[in-house]
C-alpha cells in the first residue's frame, strides 16, 4: 500500500515493488502448476476391451498419480500398474484385493474375504460362460499385495495369470475418460459392491 503523502520518487518505487512481488507470485504459481501436472498427473490410453465396458480401445483415461501419496489404493479403485511380468507394459485393471484380504476365485465367483461379490455393475461376464478359467484358488494378500482383476472376464491379463501386483509397481489411479470429447466420463469405483467387505 503506498503511504500517505509520500514522495513521487518514493511512491513510483513502492508501485514497482508491488508489480514485482506481483510478477514473482504469479511465476512461483505457474512453476506449481507445472510440477503437479508434470508429476502429479499422466494419461494412458487404452489398448483393448479388458476393462470394458466403463473403458474402451482408442480412449485416453487421466492418471492420478499422486492419489495415494497419502492413502492406499481401495477395493473397486480402477488403477494403472506396470505388469509384475514385464514391468515394461503398463496396465489397467480394477482392484479387488487389498492387503490382509484373502482372496477366493472359483470358476464362477470371486469372494473376499468370505464375501461373495456381486459383480454384475461393472464385470463383463458372457452368461452361461464361467468367467475364470484360470487362477483358480484362495490367496492371502501380503502387507503390501493388491488382487488386480479385468473388468471383462474374457481377459485374463490381469492377477489370476501373474499373481498379485505390489504396490510399488501401482502408478496412479484412473479417474477420468477425457478423449474422445464425446466419450467424457468419470470412473467409477462402484462403492456397494464391496460395502460388506469388512476388514
Amino acid at each position: 500500500m503506498l503511504q500517505q503523502g509520500a514522495p513521487p520518487r518514493q511512491a513510483a518505487a513502492q508501485k514497482r515493488a508491488h508489480v514485482m512481488r506481483e510478477i514473482v507470485e504469479t511465476l512461483i504459481f505457474i512453476a506449481i502448476v507445472f510440477v503437479i501436472a508434470q508429476f502429479g498427473i499422466g494419461s494412458f490410453t487404452v489398448a483393448d476391451n479388458s476393462m470394458s465396458p466403463q473403458l474402451k480401445p482408442g480412449q485416453i483415461v487421466v492418471v492420478y498419480k499422486w492419489a495415494y501419496a497419502f492413502g492406499s489404493p481401495s477395493r473397486g479403485d480402477v488403477v494403472v500398474y506396470h505388469n509384475p511380468a514385464n514391468l515394461n507394459q503398463v496396465l489397467a485393471g480394477r482392484v479387488i484385493g487389498i492387503p490382509g484380504d484373502t482372496v477366493a476365485i472359483s470358476p464362477a465367483t470371486v469372494s473376499v474375504d468370505g464375501v461373495v461379490l456381486n459383480e454384475s455393475a461393472y464385470a463383463t461376464i458372457t452368461p452361461g460362460v464361467n468367467p475364470n478359467s484360470q487362477g483358480i484358488g484362495t490367496f492371502k494378500l501380503g502387507p503390501t499385495d493388491y488382487y488386480v482383476l479385468n473388468d471383462s472376464r474374457l481377459s485374463s491379463s490381469d492377477s489370476r495369470s501373474f499373481g498379485t501386483i505390489p504396490r510399488s509397481d501401482i502408478v496412479g489411479q484412473a479417474s477420468l475418460v477425457f478423449w474422445p470429447l464425446k466419450d467424457l466420463h468419470g470412473i467409477s469405483t462402484y462403492p456397494d459392491t464391496f460395502k460388506n467387505v469388512h476388514h
